[in-house]
């Protein structure tokens, strides 16, 4: 309601009332209209003054401020010249569109807070498993170094690997930071996926076949698909996808390398016949150390980082990565990249 209408419907209400008390007492109408009359006047200009000054305006300084804070303006700049016209309204509106935004900010904190502590929980079991380990073998060793040397050389043998999978962990760590605050730089280059894929593949047939399962790309791609991205970043995205495949890949099953065709894209899938993923799990598996099954997980290796880096690659060349999968069925990553004519 606006202000003037407010403070006219009170001086009414005030000049009706004053007027009706002295028609009671002075008995004539003369007297009444005269005293509805100043009453009146009196009453909108008083109430018009106090709403004006100490109600009204505290208002508008209200509204102006909320309004320019949601423009991302700072607090000194917020008290600009917009004032809405009709600011009670749209006070109230602001202010519980506020109180929204601060519960889905609340909610986005608690979110974030919970991942920070399963993120460290997971950084802090990952190191902890081969450091113990490397203890373990190092001390093992130390004990029988004399009595025993081909024993104390299989346990430092061991301890090495363990180091290894430290080295390994310590460097995806540092990939992702690097991706994600911008530190490396995406080469674009114009290149072949058809051909990469083939060279992917050919090194990692001996992978492959010592779990009995085939890798196949169609024949049909024998035409160049050109794409416009970072050769060696895509390398990456390839290998981690397919390493992904024999490791949760069933013996003498099949990983299959697919390309489709769009309009300014290729979409690029991955195929697996393998154990599958629980729906439930999908949302989440790109997530840093996110594990479906940690026994099993542990069981094939890996640091838990590989498709988190994947979806970080993709991500910095503005590009999508999705997965579908279904229990004992298999799984597919796919994947967009520019075409490039």
């Amino acid at each position: 309601m606006k202000l003037s209408v407010l403070v006219l419907i009170t001086a009414t209400v005030v000049a009706i009332s004053i007027a009706l008390v002295n028609f009671h007492f002075q008995g004539s109408l003369y007297y009444m209209l005269v005293s509805f009359g100043i009453s009146f006047i009196t009453s909108f200009v008083v109430f018009y003054y106090l709403l004006e000054k100490y109600i009204y305006s505290k208002i508008k300084l209200i509204y102006k401020l909320i309004h320019n804070l949601k423009l991302g303006k700072d607090l000194k700049d917020a008290l600009g010249e917009y004032v809405s016209g009709d600011p009670i309204n749209d006070v109230e509106y602001e202010v519980k569109e506020w109180a929204r935004e601060k519960k889905k900010e609340i909610d986005l904190l608690k979110k974030q807070e919970q991942f920070r502590r399963e993120f460290l929980s997971n950084v802090s079991h990952e190191f902890k498993t081969p450091l113990f380990a490397i203890q373990g073998y190092v001390e093992t060793a130390c004990d029988c170094l004399h009595d025993d040397p081909e024993t104390a050389k299989n346990f430092l043998t061991k301890a090495g690997k363990n180091v290894e999978r430290l080295s390994y962990l310590i460097n995806d760590l540092d990939s992702i930071s690097k991706l994600e605050s911008g530190e490396i730089p995406i080469n674009y280059e114009k290149f072949d996926f058809v051909h990469l894929a083939r060279e992917i593949m050919d090194g990692m047939e001996d992978k492959a076949k010592a779990k009995g399962i085939v890798l196949s790309f169609k024949e049909k791609y024998t035409t160049p698909a050109m794409v416009w991205a970072d050769r060696e970043k895509i390398r990456q995205v390839m290998i981690n996808l397919i390493q992904n495949s024999l490791k949760y890949g069933k013996e003498h099953g099949s990983t299959a390398i697919k390309i489709f065709e769009l309009h300014d894209q290729y979409l690029i899938e991955v195929t697996d016949d393998g154990i599958g993923i629980d729906e439930k799990h999908l949302p989440r598996l790109f997530e840093r150390f996110y594990r479906v099954d940690s026994h099993r997980a542990r069981e094939v290796g890996g640091t838990g980082l590989g498709l988190a880096i994947v979806k970080h690659i993709l991500e910095a060349h503005q590009q999508i990565i999705s997965v579908r999968s279904t229990l004992q069925i298999g799984t597919t990553f796919a994947f967009t990249l520019e075409k490039k004519s």
